[in-house]
């Protein structure tokens, strides 16, 4: 009864207009950036790379679709969750504003069961953004542009991983930017189960990501000690996949804080729907 109602969950999903916003404005965004670099790609990098020619001299085709799915990642991932939560937002509010959550809970499936159908819905929709993200960002930005080396620049200094070194670290790069993403899903899921509207819970969750954000950027030593179980402190662990040699102790420490976050978001929102007088 579970997978059948998931099912269900997911239908809804699809015949919501707005579920088609996310995927059209990514495509977009993507195309843009994908335009743009093939535009005026090489005076961009170079002014980048300007303060290391003194140095270094770069030989081959340094804006080649590895740079390009590498850029697109870095400027897009911090904007797909408003994409997320735009749907996975009102997943369980929308049916008490439609009036359709008495029908819901009368149907021969446990409450539990409901909520949990619902997140793997949202986890169902998030996981094809992500896909369609790496689809659109490796993929086509290699056939446009062919491979080649990947130089990153971070905090250490220049990074160059060979052609051949790459394609691995995007791979778990993409998982864990999902896991990311997925806790998004799961905290618009949870804000849903208190909400009686679909604007709240979206909202909500957009103000607590920029909060998160922001006591995680401050230079505060109050903020310290909660920074690192904050999980947008660790949306971002994704990156970590294209140092050398890679930290896979601080990427295991991220995962589990995320894991951690989504066990208890569900937890929560399955104890609030358990509760949740719907006779009203």
């Amino acid at each position: 009864m579970l997978w059948k109602n998931t099912y269900n969950e997911f239908i809804k999903i699809l015949a919501k207009p707005r579920s088609y916003i996310g995927v059209g404005a990514l495509t977009l965004l993507i195309g843009i950036i994908i335009f743009a670099m093939k535009a005026d790609g090489e005076s961009i990098v170079s002014f980048v790379t300007a303060s290391f020619e003194q140095t270094l001299s770069f030989n081959g085709h340094i804006v080649n679709g590895n740079l390009i799915a590498f850029i697109i990642l870095q400027m897009l991932i911090v904007h797909i969750p408003l994409l997320v939560a735009l749907i996975t937002g009102d997943l369980i509010s929308g049916e008490a504003a439609m009036g359709t959550i008495r029908m819901l809970a009368t149907k021969p499936i446990s409450r539990t069961q409901i909520v949990l159908s619902k997140f793997i819905a949202g986890a169902v929709y998030t996981l094809f953004l992500t896909i369609w993200l790496g689809f659109l960002a490796l993929i086509v930005s290699r056939f446009i542009f062919g491979t080649g080396d990947l130089i990153v620049l971070n905090s250490d200094g220049l990074v160059i991983l060979q052609d051949a070194d790459i394609l691995w670290r995007f791979g778990l790069g993409f998982i864990v930017a999902f896991l990311a993403l997925l806790t998004v899903s799961t905290l618009s899921i949870c804000l849903s189960a208190f909400a009686e509207n679909s604007i709240g819970p979206i909202v909500s969750t957009m103000a607590i990501i920029i909060l998160f954000t922001i006591i995680g950027t401050l230079d505060v030593t109050v903020f310290d000690s909660i920074k690192p179980y904050l999980f947008t402190t660790h949306m971002a662990s994704w990156r970590s996949f294209f140092e050398d040699p890679v930290p896979f102790d601080d990427i295991k420490q991220s995962i589990i804080v995320l894991v951690v976050h989504n066990v208890v978001l569900v937890a929560i929102a399955i104890f609030k729907f358990s509760k949740k007088d719907i006779t009203s």
